[in-house]
């Protein structure tokens, strides 16, 4: 059809236009990609010695690091393009999926260091406990925003979800993974706190859940042991204090700025797990106090902003993005707290470092979390819910303004 540009450009007015689906928070991708490519770097540098030892090749460990982090970025985009409904809809089906993969542990489990956590899937083994948490942590999103005035109101809306906990822990616990199990819980509790839990039950509840951690911690003679060398790593520094003796040499000679990026001492075989576990000892090495804070301020800034795209989420009544985007922010802050802050932390052997250091899976758990929160916040400009100036990220400032039923309102001024 041949018309004139007029008649063209009135039709095209008249058009109803597509809504605008690709609303990135900048400052979220921003330390994301600081995080992974200096993560990246510091799994080429502490791992050399090692890869060399075990390969013969000393930049194994980054290789794979590398293949992880791509194939972790095609699953984060297919997460991130699916609608939040369908998320919610399916919530109760992550419950089963969570239980159906910690069952799957002890009978095909792969056994490493007496623990018998990971699926081996081929080309790379699959940490069960994490993507069970992420399915889980969905369920009770779905939970939340379903039954949030039972939950507010009653001790069955807040014993509910504990008690689909309890199955998923006592799982965890057989593998044995004590630092999952406690995460799992913290990040719970704060969800349900968030949801509006009532204070008196939920702090009888949290000692009672407290409790039972301290009960366990000690209970295995091998978490007791680890608790004594925490106390004191150099009564026994030939054998159960080695590690965190030497994590704390590392920490110790990178003083305010560090000995520089690839002359770490600790890394040449001192200190075991330097590309896992104890990679944050050889960054303290490498970059000092200095490097240490921009470290934390990145990990900051990653939790702020799933706090901020949640709270953006719930003033518009989104509760099940919501507290989706409050557990991401919580999962990341626990893990950091035990991995970074405190580098002499019992736990730290147990729990994974997010998003920093080599893994024996692909990064898709870690970005998964993260493109569930970008997922929030364009749902929210989909739904035609205009952001503040400041909460605006890459192509907000041209989005397309709709309403509930999809009616076109016109384009977003950014000045209003």
């Amino acid at each position: 059809m041949n018309l004139p540009l007029a008649d063209r450009l009135q039709l095209q007015l008249q058009l109803p236009m597509p809504r605008a689906r690709y609303g990135l928070d900048v400052w979220l991708c921003v330390s994301l990609a600081t995080l992974l490519a200096w993560g990246l770097i510091m799994v080429a540098s502490a791992s050399v010695a090692q890869a060399e030892k075990l390969t013969g090749n000393p930049f194994y460990f980054f290789y794979r690091q590398l293949m992880f982090i791509g194939i972790g970025g095609v699953v984060g985009f297919a997460i991130y393009c699916v609608p939040m409904k369908q998320w919610q809809n399916t919530s109760l089906w992550f419950y089963v999926f969570a239980l159906f993969l910690l069952v799957l542990v002890p009978g095909v489990g792969v056994s490493v260091n007496a623990a018998r956590r990971w699926i081996d899937l081929g080309v790379f083994r699959l940490q069960a406990s994490e993507a069970a948490r992420l399915a889980l942590i969905i369920y009770l999103a779905g939970y939340i925003a379903r039954r949030q005035l039972q939950l507010q109101h009653s001790f069955s809306g807040l014993l509910v979800p504990l008690a689909a906990l309890l199955p998923i822990c006592i799982l965890l616990m057989l593998e044995p993974d004590f630092g999952a199990t406690a995460i799992l819980l913290g990040v719970a509790f704060l969800m349900l706190f968030l949801g509006g839990a009532r204070v008196h039950y939920y702090l009888a509840l949290m000692l009672l859940a407290g409790a039972a951690l301290a009960a366990l911690a000690v209970a295995a003679p091998y978490r007791l042991k680890r608790l004594l060398n925490f106390t004191d790593p150099w009564a026994d520094v030939e054998n159960g204090g080695w590690q965190l003796a030497q994590s704390l040499i590392a920490v110790g000679r990178g003083d305010w700025d560090g000995v520089g990026l690839g002359n770490s001492v600790q890394k040449l075989l001192y200190l075991p797990e330097t590309h896992t576990d104890f990679i944050f000892a050889i960054w303290a090495e490498e970059f000092g106090l200095f490097g240490v804070v921009v470290l934390l301020g990145l990990f900051a800034l990653l939790v702020w902003r799933a706090f901020r795209i949640g709270r953006e989420a719930e003033s518009r009544n989104q509760f099940f993005s919501a507290h989706l985007c409050y557990a991401m922010g919580s999962w990341l802050g626990l893990q950091v707290l035990i991995n970074v802050i405190d580098h002499r932390m019992p736990l730290q052997e147990a729990v994974n470092a997010p998003r920093f250091h080599h893994q024996w899976q692909p990064d898709e758990i870690g970005y998964e979390r993260w493109a569930l929160s970008e997922d929030v916040r364009r749902a929210l400009i989909d739904r035609g819910h205009r952001l503040a100036p400041s909460e605006r990220g890459f192509g907000n400032v041209n989005a397309v303004a709709v309403d509930e039923t999809g009616r076109w309102l016109g384009a977003a001024d950014p000045r209003r």
